[in-house]
């Protein structure tokens, strides 16, 4: 399993918007991406709701994990970019 650790770059952190952003993208791909805050349990990075319940704030350290690393990638990008100024 592939996993990166990255700093929420969104200023309002992984709220709305920025949540919705990220659960499309992981949405398209194939395996399973799950987000984590401080060791806690994973949710599922495909579902906008769980994201926003990690209540990951900007510069709070988030892992994503998949059996898919163009898919940890990707959307470890997108959580170091502010998506709420975009």
């Amino acid at each position: 399993m592939a996993s990166k650790t990255v700093t929420v770059g969104s200023s309002v952190g992984l709220h709305a918007r920025p949540a919705a952003i990220i659960a499309e993208a992981a949405g398209e791909y194939d395996e399973d991406v799950t987000l984590s805050v401080d060791g806690e349990e994973g949710v599922d990075a495909s579902s906008p709701l769980l994201i926003m319940t990690l209540g990951a704030e900007k510069g709070a350290q988030v892992t994503v994990e998949s059996d898919d690393e163009a898919a940890v990638e990707a959307i470890a990008a997108l959580i170091e970019k502010d998506l709420d100024a975009e």
